[in-house]
């Protein structure tokens, strides 16, 4: 008897690299000394951040911000640093000495502290953060240098991934958590509010951590400065317009009520 003819089992088409490698969100960083996982959202969060920080209550050229600058803190320990996200001063120039970009910022070299911080929450570095590392460290963690070394007025953490805002102001020697007041964080020191923002920056429709001011009017970057200025403008030219034509629409009354109105 002849046995039967097997059919041969289709071969099955070999995964995509998409679906056997690690993701970008299982990746840690190439340098094992900072486990977060750096991101496109790392640099723009930031940079709205630099473009919309402009306290009311001090001149401009004293109004200092950076991200991911080392922030060194000890002058006993100068090789020790920490590398906020971003954060703000004022108090200071934009130029160091009024001369030169910053490589860096030396809390010994300059006139002050920073006023203002924001740590964005990666996997990995979220006890950090919060001040919540129990393990034995070398240097002091971060939320002891903002709280206890430079006492920083303000700490704000966000975390992109629960869009949450955790705000900290020292008060007295230690930081509590603060309430929201209408969804932002005032700082009347500065003239400025910070506060959550649903908005499209650099094409990224998301929600953002921005600065408004006390009232809640976003403080808008360039290219939105730009965009009012030309509104205004354009209003001002259609109002101009507006007056002028109900100026010659009144003259035609006057003139068929048979008054002159060059003689008014």
């Amino acid at each position: 008897m002849t046995p039967p003819t097997r059919l041969p089992r289709p071969s099955q088409p070999p995964l995509t690299p998409g679906k056997t490698l690690p993701t970008m969100y299982d990746l840690p960083s190439d340098n094992p000394e900072e486990p977060g996982l750096p991101d496109e959202f790392h640099f723009l969060q930031p940079l709205l951040l630099y473009l919309t920080f402009q306290p009311t209550t001090w001149n401009s050229e004293l109004v200092y911000s950076a991200a991911d600058l080392n922030l060194y803190y000890d002058a006993k320990n100068p090789r020790w640093y920490k590398r906020p996200d971003w954060f703000g001063v004022v108090g200071v120039p934009r130029f160091y000495e009024g001369q030169d970009l910053r490589l860096s910022y030396v809390t010994w070299q300059e006139k002050a502290n920073p006023f203002v911080l924001v740590e964005l929450l990666s996997p990995g570095t979220e006890e950090e953060d919060l001040g919540k590392i129990t393990k034995e460290v070398k240097t002091p963690s971060k939320w002891d240098v903002y709280e206890k070394i430079l006492r920083i007025p303000y700490y704000i953490v966000f975390s992109r991934y629960t869009n949450e805002i955790q705000p900290f102001q020292l008060v007295g020697n230690r930081y509590q958590s603060i309430n929201l007041v209408n969804g932002a964080i005032p700082m009347p020191a500065l003239g400025l509010s910070l506060g959550l923002w649903q908005g499209s920056f650099r094409e990224a429709n998301r929600l953002w951590l921005r600065w408004m001011t006390l009232e809640g009017e976003l403080i808008p970057v360039p290219s939105e400065a730009a965009t009012i200025a030309e509104r205004r403008a354009s209003l001002a030219e259609k109002q101009a317009a507006d007056a002028q034509l109900r100026a010659q629409q009144l003259a035609e009354r006057l003139r068929e009520l048979g008054v002159n109105p060059d003689e008014i």
